[in-house]
């Protein structure tokens, strides 16, 4: 969301992977000049030959730009663009060729990690900007990796020498099989199936509800019963409309009816006719020949549990809890949150592969404020030079920014700035 732009923070937006610079003065729908300092790439090309061109948004610090921390953001989907997440909570990017377009969660992580090293080298001055690595949702696997990576890389020399001192996850995927299985469970502490539905569905699935045994029949039948409490619950908020297909088709065929409750994704369909103005795209310095139809996010390479790789994105990475616990032996400080009403990564999920970690807790778990309110509830963990906190935001979804900008701001700020949240 724009808000994200007022973060003491320089901030680095990609879209799900990702060199002149060119400074964004005005956009269309926005009456004079922007209020911060917008820089949009030419592009920077990344891969073999450069056949991937990556497009960022870079919004520079109004606080202490010389000094103030870095924050590079990738976007979860995955192929979900940049521009979604600037615009509800943070692009353009394109390859020259067709086999360019083919990707996988590992490749993803090296592209980033090349795209980044090059940023900085255009962009020396900010080469001593604490740097920290940030998303959400299936970005959660990348940014864990990324981080690793830049660690190892400072080890083994790689220059330039970047100055990571973090990470941050929102609503973060970092277990398939846990994240998956956690719906069940989920499901029956927020009172969406009942105690007698979970227990039986627990015994008769043994607790795995995503590789079934076809010859299990009560299993099966405990899963449709499961299934039936929750078809029409929208995953990513469990207390909004589930919205039915065809009126989502009207709605981006631009002729909405009245028929039907609010839906969120009615918000959505603006950015798809802004982003798509060909005013827009040239104001962002866009390349002309990338011209086709900007979509939020790009179904061919979005993650589905059952699915290991679609025709252009290979899903290879299932976890990343081991990376987690290897970065506890780095200087590092991590923030992990997530809204506690999000059901396609339950925060329990998360909860439980963070206490895997066997980390000292040095502020137990209680709520945090803002504005006098209970926005969520916090707990912090530290061991010699890794310090992580971890968030619940109280009523978020899936991604938390976007259904609590209010609460999700000063908590990301306090962090930055050292204070309790």
């Amino acid at each position: 969301m724009l808000q994200l732009i007022v973060f003491p923070v320089l901030l680095l937006l990609l879209s799900n992977i990702v060199s002149s610079h060119f400074i964004v003065d005005t956009l269309p729908g926005f009456n004079g000049k922007l209020p911060f300092t917008l820089e949009t790439g030419s592009y920077i090309g990344v891969e073999e030959e450069e056949k991937v061109q990556l497009f960022y948004l870079f919004v520079e610090s109004d606080r202490d730009p010389q000094n103030d921390p870095l924050m590079l953001w990738l976007t979860g989907g995955p192929g979900c663009s940049g521009l979604s997440s600037f615009l509800y909570e943070i692009g353009y990017s394109y390859a020259k060729t067709s086999e360019a377009y083919n990707c996988s969660d590992t490749l993803s992580v090296a592209l980033t990690y090349e795209f980044l090293r090059k940023w900085l080298m255009d962009h020396p001055k900010y080469l001593k900007n604490p740097l920290y690595v940030s998303g959400d949702s299936y970005s959660g696997l990348m940014v864990t990796l990324l981080t690793r990576k830049i660690y190892n890389g400072i080890e083994v020399g790689d220059k330039p020498r970047l100055n990571i001192k973090g990470y941050i996850q929102g609503n973060p995927l970092t277990d398939k099989y846990s994240a998956f299985n956690g719906r069940v469970k989920y499901a029956n502490r927020m009172g969406l199936i009942s105690d007698k539905i979970y227990q039986s569905t627990k015994e008769n699935c043994k607790g795995n509800y995503m590789d079934i045994d076809p010859n299990n029949i009560l299993c099966l039948n405990d899963l449709q019963r499961v299934e039936r409490c929750l078809k029409n619950i929208r995953l990513s908020h469990i207390l909004e409309p589930w919205c039915e297909l065809p009126f989502l088709m009207s709605i981006l065929q631009e002729t909405p009816t009245n028929a039907g409750p609010w839906c969120r994704a009615n918000n959505y369909i603006y950015s798809h006719i802004w982003a798509n103005y060909r005013a827009v795209q040239k104001a962002l310095n866009v390349r002309e020949e990338t011209a086709l139809e900007w979509v939020r996010c790009n179904a061919s390479m979005h993650f589905r549990y059952y699915v290991k790789r679609t025709e252009s994105y290979v899903y290879d990475v299932q976890s990343v809890v081991d990376d987690h616990r290897h970065l506890t032996s780095k200087s590092c400080r991590a923030l992990i949150y997530s809204g506690d009403h999000d059901m396609v990564v339950p925060h329990f999920s998360t909860e439980e592969w963070i206490d895997t970690l066997k980390l000292p807790i040095v502020d137990d778990w209680e709520p945090w404020f803002v504005d006098g309110q209970v926005a969520g509830y916090k707990v912090k963990y530290s061991q010699n030079d890794y310090e992580l906190t971890y968030a619940t935001v109280k009523g978020a979804g899936h991604t938390a920014p976007e259904y609590k900008p209010e609460q999700c701001l000063p908590m990301v700020d306090r962090w930055f700035s050292g204070y309790p949240l």
